[in-house]
């Protein structure tokens, strides 16, 4: 490795790692409602653990957008780090925040976080800023852009995520949101994985160089019509050859067709395998497409 590029790098990660934590410290200030060691240690909230990984990982992403390609000088890189950096922490801050008023509208997210320690909710927490992360991943990275087209993509991306939460539930045979508030933890993780999925196809569709609005936004629309048609064909696919012989909605509500067999409650091992599923398959239809 050429000494020249390694100095370069520990330079990025260095105001990597600043930037990481100035969005640490962003998301303490907004969250004041609670204090993140006392419920990871004190009170061994599981609900906020998820919640604030999945905000670390879509920060993560975030910053990555900003750090990837071509290097235009180290001075020039370490401004538009810094710009877009702060650009995609303030956008991902927004984004988590517009969960609790459209994905998740019909309960009060902290009280199910706090009170209640619902993983299913965290989960979805998990799944909103990890694909959200991915979708601001896509805006601030490539070139030809700036600020505004990036804040354009971002939202419709979130449009977009938030279509894909009412066409998820639209597609499911329960209502998702009446299953995470009965502290559904299967259901919140099939929605997550889902929320993820569509980040994934929708976000790296963005990715690239901006070349026009016209060819840039066609582009990205079909990427992510694509990603929204993909949710009822993966979901078929998970309970035909993933799960063959087993109806995957009842398995995540725990709710057996045959009233004489004893309910055994939500089965969060098919959750997973669901979310699996979407996820993969958004990465395949990336790679393919």
């Amino acid at each position: 490795m050429n000494p020249d590029n390694l100095i370069l790098g520990i330079i990025y990660i260095a105001v990597f790692f600043l930037l990481f934590f100035a969005g640490k410290i962003i998301y303490n200030v907004l969250h004041r409602e609670f204090d993140l060691n006392k419920e990871l240690v004190e009170n061994d909230n599981p609900a906020i653990c998820l919640g604030i990984t999945g905000y670390y990982a879509g920060l993560v992403m975030c910053l990555g957008g900003a750090v990837a390609g071509p290097s235009n000088g180290l001075a020039a890189d370490i401004i538009d780090l810094f710009v877009y950096g702060l650009l995609g922490i303030v956008l991902l801050n927004i984004s988590i925040y517009l969960c609790d008023f459209i994905i998740l509208y019909k309960f009060k997210i902290k009280d199910e976080l706090l009170r209640d320690r619902n993983q299913g909710t965290g989960a979805v927490i998990f799944g909103v800023a990890l694909a959200s992360g991915f979708v601001i991943y896509g805006s601030v990275s490539g070139e030809g852009g700036n600020i505004w087209t990036a804040t354009v993509f971002w939202l419709m991306g979130q449009i977009l995520l938030f279509a894909a939460a009412w066409f998820y539930n639209l597609i499911t045979p329960y209502d998702i949101q009446k299953e995470i508030e009965k502290d559904n933890v299967a259901a919140g993780i099939s929605f997550a994985g889902a929320l993820i999925a569509v980040g994934i196809v929708v976000g790296l569709s963005a990715e690239g160089e901006f070349v026009s609005w016209q060819e840039s936004l066609f582009e990205f629309l079909s990427y992510a019509a694509v990603g929204l048609v993909s949710l009822p064909v993966v979901r078929f696919l998970t309970d035909k050859l993933l799960l063959p012989g087993v109806k995957l909605s009842d398995e995540i509500t725990g709710l057996h067709p045959d009233k004489s067999v004893e309910e055994r409650g939500p089965n969060i091992g098919a959750a997973y395998i669901e979310a699996f599923a979407y996820i993969a398959g958004a990465f395949v239809i990336y790679w393919c497409i």
